[in-house]
């Protein structure tokens, strides 16, 4: 795809995660890998309803602003979670509902947060560590995150919300939206009795993909 394309697809998808419940307000950010090596990210306090294709950030691998609004102050992270991980090619941060709702619960397994119980996690993400609470914008976040970029597809940021990746954005929002609607299982089904899936079982399903 042409950057102008990326571009259109980055709003249009966004538009359609709000108008979903995925994104409110000017919460949560979106960047992607750009042919030429550069980085096309949402802007800061942007809302996803209400991106400009023609005014979204272009950032470089350093970080710099190369052209458009002002990055988020996030995407540092971003950039941290593509240096360390070369199939990744985009990203979506979120404050989704329910994983923003697990993300504070005390004694999540932080290698884990939610013990696979369908097959669609696993086959997804596979694992989702958690990292330990950092206030938005501290670069220890980035610290943390690069540090299990190359062994993860998600990650959950304690007390604040989701990090998913993906091999192209929209692969990325097919990976948060399973995640969540896996939280939110995950939290109608606290208290129950739960079919865990088995270790054969999850071995059975890693490495068959989406």
């Amino acid at each position: 795809m042409t950057e102008q394309q990326l571009r259109e697809q980055m709003v249009t998808l966004a538009r359609s995660m709000f108008e979903r419940g995925y994104a409110t307000g000017g919460a949560g950010n979106l960047s992607l890998k750009l042919p030429n090596g550069h980085f096309l990210a949402t802007p800061t306090g942007s809302s996803f309803g209400r991106l400009d294709a023609e005014r979204l950030s272009v950032v470089d691998i350093d970080g710099n602003h190369i052209s458009g609004d002002r990055p988020s102050k996030e995407v540092a992270f971003h950039l941290a979670i593509y240096r360390n991980n070369s199939e990744c090619n985009a990203i979506v941060h979120l404050h989704s509902t329910y994983l923003t709702a697990l993300s504070c619960l005390e004694g999540l397994d932080t290698d884990n947060a939610i013990k696979p119980f369908t097959p669609y996690f696993v086959m997804r993400i596979g694992k989702l560590p958690v990292i330990p609470y950092l206030r938005p914008g501290d670069p220890r976040i980035a610290e943390e995150l690069a540090k299990r970029a190359a062994d993860y597809r998600a990650f959950l940021l304690a007390n604040h919300g989701p990090v998913v990746t993906g091999s192209d954005l929209i692969d990325a929002i097919d990976n948060a939206e399973e995640l969540e609607e896996t939280a939110k299982l995950a939290l109608m089904l606290d208290g129950k009795s739960i079919r865990y899936l088995s270790d054969e079982e999850i071995t059975d399903l890693q490495g068959r993909g989406k």
